[in-house]
């Protein structure tokens, strides 16, 4: 009896200690000095009657509300937010609350409170943080009292705010973004989601601290196209903004050692429908190119273009997938090879949308002639046929079948196009590419619907580019992301002392999860080659911060460059 006893009384003062926090929380929230802070936003102009203004067009002047969150009981005309509160329409609708909390004291517990929470890493293609699990059930007194008072008054004032119905249940977490951290650009749609938001509790913060929501503008297919405005958190201050098709933003990257800790969620509504996603145009292919042998060996280390390392190569690879080849190219022509790439005529084209990558890429009629036919070599009939004894792929008729060697009939063909198989006919079908135009990254880019029937039926083809990677860039995984059985092929360049906390590495993941398949680093002079199946999607991790502590040993690498492609069968 007296266990029940100790356990009631415990239950009864934490039920006591939520009490008390709610009402802290609710003479916070219906502060004046909210008022103070944030009326001077829209000082000009006249300020709307009682009742609720709809949004202008994208554009227009920003809408101002007569309708006010009062915060709990006692409601008083005198603790209206109507003269502090500014929705803008651009680039999507959105509204900044400074002083959310008008008490020093709960926002100071509530903040001692989060940080008590059990936090846990994630990272992947689109982010890297710390989260805490769901705080719909958290008994802490603070926390309790937040989510009570967004659930039922700030609710009912939103939606009448924004004109949005909404449901009384939110999704809600506290996040720590600390040197590095990021959030790539996203929408945030997810179904039912109407409504997003953030309060933070940081220290003294400058833009330069990095850590900024940065909202995109978008274009004429509902793609993100360039950041126009930047919010710096700030102590108190709650965001919110409608999630629609166009409400693509990001966290940006926390360049301090402080601690950026905020709340958020989602409000939840009834669905909208969405405009169809844009479609880009793939990446085009083509066949592979009349050099012969020679070309190899003008290039390529001689230990890799002995029969025997090319069989034991094959082995390897068809046992793991994959395979890692160094001092790929001769020495004086790797050293070739990186001085062009310092050549200042060449063109670097940015390449987007951000949404699922952001890199530069080489406009090829630039290049100097030593890049020039080095493409030549990755794109030469010589290398498909290499590229078929490393791997055990039909990537040249000359390179024997899976039946050939069920019926015991394959052998390798050498570097000279020898081999006892007889020749298949070729296939004369050609992939669809005629409407492509400037090439896009290959892992990033949907390639086209009916893709997987060129490469299965038609001659061995392959796509591919050459990109410059520095501070900022990265590619990720999508929606709109084709898969299919391919081979990828990576080459770098100028990776001295390229540490892997910077990022730049090339993962592979199983579709619909984060865990790592496998982990291709930058690594000067190294052949990279991967086989992957309809289920395997790639990404490059954003490239942080620390990458530029390189500049200390290298004062003129700020990156390092890589040639991809992909082949198919």
């Amino acid at each position: 009896m007296a266990t029940k006893r100790r356990g009631a009384a415990a239950l009864a003062a934490a039920k006591r200690g939520r009490r008390e926090a709610r009402a802290e929380l609710c003479a916070a929230l219906g502060d004046a000095a909210l008022r103070e802070r944030a009326g001077a936003a829209w000082a000009r102009g006249e300020r709307l009657q009682q009742g609720t203004a709809r949004p202008g067009p994208r554009g227009a002047a920003p809408a101002r509300y007569g309708t006010a969150w009062r915060g709990s009981p006692p409601l008083t005309d005198s603790l209206s937010l109507a003269d502090a509160v500014l929705l803008e329409p651009a680039p999507f609708r959105h509204c900044v609350i400074p002083g959310f909390l008008a008490g020093s004291a709960f926002a100071e517990a509530l903040r001692d409170e989060l940080l008590g929470l059990d936090f846990r890493g994630r990272r992947n293609d689109l982010l890297s943080l710390q989260q805490s699990e769901e705080l719909g059930a958290s008994p802490e007194p603070h926390i309790a009292a937040l989510r009570h008072a967004l659930c039922e008054e700030f609710q009912v004032w939103l939606s009448a705010v924004t004109q949005i119905e909404l449901e009384p249940t939110i999704d809600i977490s506290c996040a720590k973004y600390e040197y590095t951290d990021v959030l790539l650009c996203h929408d945030d749609e997810l179904e039912g989601r109407r409504i997003a938001f953030i309060l933070y509790l940081v220290p003294p913060w400058e833009k330069s601290d990095g850590g900024t929501l940065d909202l995109y503008s978008t274009d004429e297919h509902f793609q993100p196209q360039q950041i126009t405005k930047s919010l710096v958190p700030s102590w108190n201050t709650l965001v919110f903004f409608e999630v629609s098709p166009v409400s693509f933003h990001q966290v940006s990257e926390v360049l301090s050692q402080k601690c950026r800790l905020s709340v958020s969620g989602w409000f939840h509504g009834p669905s909208v429908a969405r405009p169809a996603r844009h479609i880009e145009a793939p990446l085009a292919r083509s066949p592979h190119i009349p050099y012969d042998h020679e070309i190899l060996y003008e290039w390529i280390n001689q230990v890799y273009l002995d029969l025997d390392s090319q069989a034991q190569i094959q082995e390897e690879f068809e046992e793991r997938s994959e395979i890692l080849l160094k001092d790929f190219l001769k020495k004086e022509k790797y050293q070739l090879l990186c001085e062009a790439l310092e050549n200042k005529e060449i063109q670097w084209s940015s390449r987007g949308p951000a949404n699922k990558r952001l890199y530069e890429a080489a406009e090829e009629d630039s290049l100097p002639d030593t890049l020039k036919k080095f493409l030549q070599l990755l794109r030469s009939e010589a290398l498909f046929l290499l590229l078929s004894n490393f791997t055990g792929l039909k990537l040249h008729f000359l390179a024997p079948s899976d039946e050939d060697e069920d019926a015991g009939e394959g052998q390798a063909a050498d570097a000279s196009g020898h081999s006892s198989p007889k020749p298949e006919q070729e296939e004369t079908e050609q992939p669809a590419n005629g409407n492509s135009h400037q090439p896009h990254q290959p892992e990033s880019t949907p390639e086209a619907q009916d893709g997987e029937t060129q490469s299965s039926s038609g001659t061995p083809v392959c796509a591919g580019e050459l990109r410059r990677w520095t501070h900022g860039h990265y590619t990720l995984v999508h929606d709109s992301q084709a898969t299919e059985f391919a081979l990828d092929l990576l080459f770098f360049c100028g990776c001295e002392d390229w540490d892997p906390e910077y990022g730049g590495f090339t993962s592979y993941i199983a579709k619909g999860e984060d865990e790592e398949l496998l982990t291709v680093n930058p690594e000067d002079n190294c052949l990279a080659l991967v086989y992957r199946d309809k289920e395997t999607m790639k990404f490059v991790k954003y490239i942080n911060h620390r990458s530029l502590a390189r500049l200390n040993k290298h004062p003129n690498k700020t990156g390092f460059w890589d040639f991809s492609f992909v082949y198919y069968e």
